[in-house]
């Protein structure tokens, strides 16, 4: 391994770059660049995964901590808060195909109120989520016309004397349990 950047009291500590050496061709390739705190990711920096994961952002005692946005080598995006190595709190990815996520973050799943835009279909939904599955919620269309692939037909109108009210209450039942379990 390659360390070259500050120290003190001999561990790293300020900026520095860590490398270690490619198992296949020998060369040392970035690991990590960035802040250092008592031999550890602290502060703002960008950790290499493999040459398509790569995280830039911010840490707090080796872990991803604070805003940050991770790009995955499936093309996809997440970008927003973290904490103790897992998006958590508020946050976006974004996938390969530009549908993307847009709400509440726990333990790196989906988890509590948030929207799912589908825009090769033309559609939007929005309600809640528990551990990376929807609860409850409305699904409208959204720019249908311009979409890639449109569904066939669009969503119809709800008939409900008052869907405001009954959505409200299931969200409620959702939101309520999580905020018990957490």
């Amino acid at each position: 391994a390659i360390y070259i950047g500050d120290w003190e009291y001999g561990k790293r500590d300020g900026f520095g770059t860590y490398s270690l050496p490619d198992p296949i061709s020998g060369e040392y390739k970035k690991v990590y660049s960035g802040a250092w705190k008592n031999d550890k990711r602290h502060g703002l920096g960008t950790n290499f995964y493999s040459d398509d994961d790569i995280y830039e952002g911010h840490w707090y005692a080796d872990k991803r901590n604070g805003w940050g946005r991770m790009y995955y080598a499936d093309c996809s995006t997440y970008e927003g808060e973290w904490f103790d190595d897992s998006p958590n709190g508020q946050g976006m990815l974004r996938l390969a195909n530009e549908n993307r996520y847009e709400g509440i973050w726990k333990n790196g799943k989906k988890h509590g109120a948030g929207k799912f835009f589908f825009f090769e279909k033309g559609q939007l939904y929005e309600g809640v989520w528990v551990d990376d599955i929807a609860k409850c919620g409305k699904m409208i269309d959204f720019g249908r016309e311009e979409a890639i692939d449109p569904t066939s037909y669009p969503i119809p109108q709800i008939k409900l004397r008052n869907p405001t009210y009954v959505l409200e209450r299931a969200r409620s039942r959702f939101l309520d349990k999580n905020e018990e379990d957490t």
